[in-house]
């Protein structure tokens, strides 16, 4: 076919497709029609040569003839507006309008009457060959695809007071008959959504045919029996009848001749099915390495389809319009109309509903079934699985919440046992990606053992760096060819998003430090892990994990901190694998490199299971005082550290400590490593003397070693720093700290830099403990801007320094945005340590004396006692801090003239009076 005519067709079709984007048409009503009510379209008059058509709709609740008959029996529409329009030809319509039967009218059952109407016009058009010269006007009735579920963002259309209601009434002007239906919304799978839409819409053009495209054969096949049902309809052409009768002949040809004649227009074809593209360049050839002699097969054990160039079967004319459903993104003729998964949960609960026979899935809290809701989210807005899995527990008792265990524990199992989809090509509901598979295999091999790589990854976010850095020491021969250049990888995501199983984020502003990641569906990623990997295999899981442990991510790397944000959904998947992979060598070296991971993202307990787990393996293998086994003593200590477990820390530092001067010396790096580390301890044990020299030390040897500006050096100065205010010497702490930012900000990675944050959050402190709160607010909102970016919302620092600014707001006053900075903060510290953690009991005492400032005695009781006892078990009863709150409830119940209990709490508070400084 000329490339000229294939335009002409092409563009012919994008202008009907584009029309359907503007509006919705759902379903067609399954009740009966309301008796008593005349519906349709009627000719009141005729007019005299007529050059306007008026039609007139009664409204809801109304009636096509009662509406416009008044109480004598006067019809105005056929008894006097005849009379002052003469020359309009007059026409009344009417549709089942009751509402009383239900608290609001249904969106989808209005804009089925809609679609009714523009039917009925269009017919009484072709009928009366339009009159002279009368233009019913158009009407198209929305929109986004003949073959899947709607977006989310066309449902929104069918909102009450959308703007596309106003858009309908201004696209009620001149009706042709060229107009389009499409529907919005749809649960059920392409073949059945084609069939019901060429059934419903068959008025509506001169000829609708459904092709199977799947491959030339099953193409020809559909053209054979297309041929036949059109000489059913004109016995008279003989062209048609010869190429029925030619059981090895093409019909395609005798169909195509057909559609082409002049008098046949308005014809629509839908190729449905085309996924093995053969077009210009793409010749989905064998895979790459293996010969090109393999038969690839589905899961059924059927050969994959060879591919074919599909333009050959299309009309030489441009006078109908043509639709090619297809998962492959090769195929680029014409527009291309990319559906997308269902954004609103409400449309997911729709289907399972739909498709199971269940109610309670939708209800109004509190008879809402959240398993129901659970299972949504989990299929994530996939028509095809959510079809599957409501037909599934349509024939089973099994309950929403076991049905959603089975699918996280059982997925293959369960997919095997659900009924084939009968309108899908008896296809469960894995074998479509399966199909896609064994295309990508012929194709790129290295491409198709990256799906299976995936499934020990997290679904969302894998790049180029992440998986280049598991070839720097060996790597599987394939991975090391995909990730040789970014290029080479490139082009084998190129693949696997042209076939549906991979999409790429997108491209924005915001500048990263690494490449743009490419994520997939929940559901395709429990097909790679339990279909393409099977249930006991796991030798791709130790590749996997050597990418997430080896990917370099220290403070010498621009913007670690992101990096490390993005490395945490995978490392999550890595420990899940840890206890299913049998590999002395390699886990060890993993669980430190994950426990790292997690310790910079301030989730301790994963990262001290971690340690624990490397260390075990470590003291047997290769000793108690190996320098790797020592280092991790010292991590496992700082685990016990932040979790406010001081005995235990300090028993794993002096342990780390001992081996490490023996071992390396007294001045080595890492024996004052730990030496500044049991400092931290100290300060927590309010042994601030021992804590000084400790930090003196370490600084004296890393000043001589590294020098002044080292970062490591910076480290010591701000831990001396800290020391100092806790003694209540600020200046000497403000010279300190403003050393600490100074260097940071030279030596660092600028401002935005976590360690230059922690360096203003602390200057902050030293301000306000000095009164100086206008400059110590600068410090906490330039941290917290910072932190908030380069740490998240709920990281600890981000979280102390919303702590600080809320006690910053409460000195002066400021008790409404005090509370809600103690609010935030109390609500992170509970999400992401817990209720009984140091951070989190200080900022539940703070927010107490908040509450006794306010005169707020009752929240402040109920703030102050659960701190004091996390204190006494955290800390001891005769820790200062505990001490603290005792004299807090003391001062509280004094207010309320509770006496002999305030007279408790004071004595047992003794004199103490000490400030206890917001602790960095």
């Amino acid at each position: 076919m000329a490339p000229s005519k294939i335009s002409r067709l092409v563009d012919r079709t994008n202008r009907l497709v584009d029309r359907t984007k503007r509006t919705l048409s759902p379903a067609p009503r399954t009740l009966s029609q309301a008796v008593g009510h005349p519906q349709g379209l009627d000719v009141v008059s005729e007019g005299q040569n007529p050059i306007v058509d008026i039609v007139a709709l009664h409204g809801l609740n109304g009636h096509r003839e009662k509406t416009w008959t008044a109480k004598n029996g006067v019809h105005w529409l056929r008894d006097l507006l005849p009379e002052d329009l003469p020359q309009a030809r007059i026409l009344c319509w009417g549709y089942d309008a009751n509402t009383h039967a239900s608290d609001r009218v249904n969106s989808q059952y209005l804009h089925n009457h809609a679609r009714t109407l523009v039917s009925d016009l269009y017919r009484k058009r072709k009928l009366t060959n339009g009159g002279n010269g009368v233009q019913l006007g158009q009407f198209l009735v929305n929109v986004a695809s003949l073959f899947v579920a709607a977006d989310a963002r066309l449902l929104k259309h069918l909102e009450r007071d959308s703007e596309w209601l106003q858009q309908q009434q201004e696209q009620y002007g001149p009706i042709s008959n060229d107009f389009v239906t499409k529907y919005a919304y749809e649960q059920y799978e392409t073949p059945t959504v084609l069939g019901r839409t060429i059934k419903r819409h068959r008025n509506d053009y001169s000829a609708s045919i459904w092709l199977n495209a799947r491959d030339e054969t099953s193409l020809k096949h559909s053209f054979r029996n297309a041929a036949v049902r059109i000489l059913r309809e004109h016995p008279d052409l003989s062209y048609m009848e010869a190429a029925v009768s030619d059981q090895d002949g093409d019909a395609s040809l005798a169909v195509r001749r057909w559609l082409d004649e002049p008098a046949n227009e308005r014809w629509l074809l839908i190729y449905d099915n085309y996924d093995h593209p053969k077009m210009g360049g793409d010749t989905n050839e064998a895979p790459t390495g293996d010969g090109g002699d393999l038969e690839w097969h589905d899961e059924a054990g059927e050969p994959v389809p060879e591919g074919y160039d599909i333009r050959q079967y299309f009309p030489d004319t441009d006078h109908g319009a043509v639709i090619v459903t297809t998962r492959s993104s090769t195929v680029q003729i014409g527009e291309l109309l990319r559906l997308r998964k269902l954004q609103n949960i409400e449309d997911s609960l729709r289907i399972l509903e739909s498709t199971s026979g269940r109610t309670g899935a939708r209800d109004v809290l509190p008879m809402i079934d959240s398993a129901a809701v659970d299972l949504a989210r989990k299929l994530d807005g996939l028509p095809l699985a959510l079809s599957t899995a409501g037909t599934y527990l349509k024939e089973v008792s099994t309950s929403w919440g076991q049905y959603l265990q089975d699918h996280t524990t059982e997925w293959g199992q369960l997919q095997k046992l659900s009924p084939q989809l009968r309108t899908y090509e008896n296809r469960t509901l894995y074998s479509t990606w399966n199909i896609s598979y064994a295309s990508v295999r012929r194709q790129n091999e290295s491409a198709a053992m990256l799906l299976r790589l995936w499934a020990f990854f997290d679904k969302e976010d894998l790049w180029y760096e992440l998986l280049r850095a598991g070839c720097t020491w060996v790597g599987p021969k394939w991975l090391q060819d995909l990730t040789e250049t970014r290029l080479a990888f490139e082009e084998s995501m190129r693949l696997l998003c042209s076939h549906g199983l991979v999409e790429a984020h997108s491209i924005t502003a915001q500048r990263r430090p690494e490449s743009r990641g490419y994520s997939v569906h929940a559901c395709v990623h429990s097909w790679m892990i339990h279909v393409l990997n099977d249930a006991n295999e796991r030798v791709l899981a130790v590749p996997a994990m050597e990418c997430i442990s080896l990917h370099e991510r220290g403070e010498e790397i621009r913007e670690y901190w992101v990096i490390e944000r993005r490395l945490l959904p995978h490392a999550d998947r890595c420990r899940q694998l840890l206890d299913e992979v049998d590999d002395d060598e390699s886990i060890p070296w993993i669980s430190t490199a994950l426990g790292k991971l997690y310790m910079d993202q301030a989730r301790y307990k994963e990262a001290e299971a971690m340690y624990k787990r490397a260390l075990e393996v470590f003291e047997k293998a290769r000793g108690l005082d190996d320098t790797w086994t020592l280092n991790l003593v010292n991590e496992l200590a700082s685990t016990y550290l932040y979790q406010g477990r001081y005995n235990e820390a300090a028993d794993m530092y002096e342990r780390a400590l001992r081996g490490r001067e023996k071992v390396l010396g007294t001045e080595h790096i890492s024996t004052l490593e730990t030496v500044s580390n049991l400092g931290n301890v100290y300060v927590d044990r309010e042994r601030f003397e021992e804590a000084e020299v400790l930090y003196k030390r370490a600084l004296e040897c890393h000043e001589r070693a590294f020098g002044p500006e080292d970062t490591s050096t910076l480290g010591m100065v701000l831990n001396l720093g800290n020391v100092y205010m806790h003694q209540g010497r600020y200046k000497e702490a403000e010279v300190m700290k403003k050393r600490v930012l100074e260097g940071h900000e030279k030596v660092l990675w600028g401002r935005g830099h976590p360690s230059t944050l922690l360096a203003l959050g602390n200057l902050g402190v030293v301000y306000e403990n000095q009164g100086r709160y206008d400059e110590s607010e600068v410090m906490y909102k330039r941290a917290l801007e910072g932190s908030e970016k380069a740490r998240g919302l709920e990281h600890t620092s981000t979280l102390q320094t919303v702590n600080n600014l809320g006690t910053l707001y409460r000195d002066q006053g400021r008790y409404v945005e005090a509370e809600a900075m103690y609010d935030r903060a109390l609500e992170g510290y509970e999400k992401v340590l817990g209720p009984e953690y140091r951070q989190t009991l200080i900022v539940a005492n703070n927010l107490g004396k908040l509450y006794q400032k306010q005169g707020r005695h009752k929240e402040a009781e109920v703030m102050h006692k659960p701190a004091l006892e996390g204190y006494e078990k955290l800390l001891g009863p005769e820790h200062r801090q505990t001490l603290n709150v005792a004299n807090n409830i003391g001062d509280l119940f004094q207010k309320q003239g509770r006496h002999k209990e305030a007279e408790v709490m004071h004595k047992r508070a003794g004199k103490q009076a000490a400030v206890v400084v917001t602790s960095h």
